[in-house]
């Protein structure tokens, strides 16, 4: 694969985001790293940089369409056009579905759906003009079986799996593949809050899978770099599970 194939990740300043940004920075691509959190990210970044990595980064709200595409074209200007794009940034709150409030289930919908959206069409031109493109988005385990007090987390994964089958048979033609990584227990800083508070019994989880620990942020990375890779070219509207076995 050309090493001038620009990338875009989005949630990129730490966890699944950040080791998926890693892996293509380190592999030599221009990586555009997007996030809310401002100083983490240019903290991550800057440590890419100093090991000669070509990196754009850009504090990025991805429920504001403006802001994506303000972002999209500097993204332009300073590395190229768009050729793989990674739709990662989420929430993942827990919430008995009894007690879920409206603003909460759309809240999540805004960010792990509709943000999902938005990363993808502000970009797709580029992909379609090139007749070469990679879309690889994130989505869960919780998509495919549910996720116990996360019913609007389950329903917005879910989404990001009908979004990959659609756009696949849309874009197939066009010279782009989409596919989606659907991890389950994953380490990351929002999985190690939700143990700290309480809400994420990690040591009940394991027993139900059969590879039996959390999975890492660069085993995410991997199946990302295989699937936006040509070899993978053969390969759309497919969901990946990297879960250890959680959900077969």
């Amino acid at each position: 694969m050309s090493k001038d194939r620009v990338v875009i990740v989005t949630g990129a300043a730490g966890g699944i985001g950040l080791g998926i940004a890693q892996r293509f920075a380190r592999d030599g691509y221009p990586t555009a790293m997007l996030d809310v959190q401002e100083e983490l990210l240019e903290q991550e970044a800057e440590a890419l940089r100093s090991a000669g990595a070509k990196i754009f980064t850009r504090k990025v709200d991805v429920t504001n369409r403006s802001q994506i595409d303000g972002a999209y074209t500097d993204i332009r200007r300073e590395l190229g056009p768009i050729a793989i794009i990674v739709p990662n940034a989420g929430i993942a709150p827990m919430v008995p579905f009894t007690e879920m409030t409206v603003e909460q289930w759309q809240l999540v919908i805004d960010i792990n759906l509709t943000g999902v959206f938005h990363t993808i069409q502000a970009g797709v031109a580029d992909l379609i003009e090139a007749k070469w493109g990679r879309i690889v988005s994130i989505s869960s385990h919780a998509g495919q079986s549910g996720g116990f007090n996360m019913a609007h987390y389950s329903a917005s994964k879910g989404g990001v799996i009908s979004l990959t089958r659609g756009l696949a048979r849309e874009l197939a033609a066009r010279g782009t593949t989409v596919n989606t990584i659907a991890p389950s227990v994953c380490e990351s800083p929002q999985m190690n809050r939700a143990i700290a508070a309480g809400q994420f019994p990690l040591e009940a989880i394991l027993p139900m899978i059969p590879i039996s620990r959390a999975g890492t942020p660069d085993e995410i990375a991997a199946a990302c770099a295989f699937l936006a890779s040509d070899e993978a070219s053969y390969i759309t509207g497919q969901v990946l599970a990297v879960n250890g076995g959680m959900y077969i």
